[in-house]
């Protein structure tokens, strides 16, 4: 029984840190000036920020494609829509044969008034394939400010206008986005977007209220050249994993300011599949294991579902382990469903009952990174090292039998 309370003391523990993320976003969604008498973005209104003048400065919006996103058209058509007086948009690709290709080709005929470029170049300048990607359209790039912005992400016409104040500062070295995730056709997509919009956000405006650490997510990034190359541009993150938290890291030692904008940006996910779900978060799992380390640990407390359900599993059910797990359980669902309110998810009130169920993979998947430390991207291995450095894995060796045993486990469970 001693364990039990245990249990339940790290419960209420997950719960009231729970609590604090809900409180940040909340926070975070309201306008910076709401001070001044303004109404906030949770009564409706739009931000105040200061207004553009003639001379804002131009912008190279950078797109690395590779495959067929879902809702990929709408997508790219979204940033050629931009009530902005300059700006450019680069979509780069590595082969012609990507059927992304053919729809970046309808996305600059549909919009000829457009200043699209299409670059299609084979780069292996490091391991990470979206820094291969993006290296040749920075280089073609034009405007001092550069945005990269994934090609799952689809945005409103005035996203470059409301990001780009912040650049009227000289000290802000980087903006990135909150980030909601739509769409949900299938089981994979609704556990994506219901993790998106409550562990993801919620621990990037936690971190950013309560700690101040900024924790860049790599869906939307805005930054000048000058501070991006003075942290030794894209060939200082070429080779890891998380090159949008490493940029973010460094360049706010550098001494400039990484800002998190309020403007909120839509990750479409329609049609994940499971497997496409549990790959992706056994991945960012071991990523953030090996940036963090044993602060990963928090995590774990912070899953008060996964953490009330363990009881359930090491002793019979009773009503005491049931009713914590259920209690815990519906306010999570409680808060999730608060959480899809105050940043208007198009999601509907039935699948936040399925919030507790993705909790508890979510909670499995966390002791995967700590018994493996290689990833599968994009049909190679790699090893991944301090601060998510990648390093090639053989598939020949003394210990590639283990490799090959985990994937075959992985194929036959996902």
């Amino acid at each position: 029984m001693i364990l039990f309370w245990i249990f339940a003391g790290i419960t209420l523990i997950g719960l009231a840190a729970y609590g604090f993320q809900v409180w940040a976003i909340r926070q975070t969604l309201k306008e910076r000036e709401a001070a001044r008498g303004e109404k906030t973005l949770l009564e409706g209104a739009t931000p105040a920020l200061p207004p553009l003048s003639a001379s804002s400065p131009g912008i190279s919006v950078l797109k690395p494609l590779r495959g067929i996103d879902d809702n990929l058209f709408d997508n790219l058509a979204s940033v050629c829509m931009q009530d902005y007086p300059r700006y450019e948009i680069i979509f780069a690709l590595q082969d012609y044969n990507d059927p992304a290709y053919k729809v970046a080709e309808k996305v600059r005929e549909k919009y000829p008034e457009k200043d699209i470029t299409i670059i299609v170049e084979r780069c292996n300048a490091g391991l990470n394939p979206k820094v291969n990607n993006l290296t040749p359209a920075y280089k073609a790039s034009k405007y001092e400010v550069i945005l990269i912005s994934d090609s799952n992400v689809m945005v409103g016409r005035d996203y470059l206008s409301k990001i780009a104040t912040h650049m009227q500062d000289p000290d802000t070295g980087l903006v990135s986005n909150l980030i909601q995730g739509t769409g949900g056709r299938t089981l994979g997509s609704v556990f994506e977007n219901l993790h998106l919009n409550s562990f993801i956000m919620g621990s990037v405006c936690f971190l950013d209220r309560f700690l101040k650490m900024p924790c860049v997510v790599g869906k939307s990034m805005l930054m000048r050249k000058r501070d991006l190359e003075a942290i030794g541009g894209f060939p200082a993150v070429k080779d890891v994993l998380a090159e949008d938290y490493l940029i973010g890291k460094r360049i706010e030692e550098s001494g400039k300011k990484v800002i998190l904008s309020h403007y909120m940006v839509r990750n479409v996910n329609h049609y994940w599949g499971m497997r496409r779900f549990l790959n992706r978060h056994v991945r960012w799992g071991k990523l953030r294991w090996r940036i963090g380390g044993f602060r990963y640990i928090s995590e774990l407390i912070g899953n008060p579902v996964f953490m009330s359900c363990i009881p359930v599993l090491l002793w019979e059910p009773s009503k005491v382990t049931a009713s914590l797990l259920i209690a815990s359980s519906c306010i999570k669902i409680m808060g999730d469903l608060y959480i899809g309110r105050i940043i208007r998810a198009p999601m509907k009130s039935l699948l936040y009952f399925l919030a507790p169920v993705k909790d508890i993979i979510i909670g499995i998947i966390w002791f995967i990174p700590i018994l493996s430390n290689t990833v599968v991207w994009r049909g190679n291995r790699y090893i991944i090292g301090k601060d998510s450095l990648l390093s090639p894995c053989a598939e020949t060796g003394k210990w590639s039998w283990g490799y090959r045993l985990t994937d075959a486990i992985k194929a036959r469970f996902a």
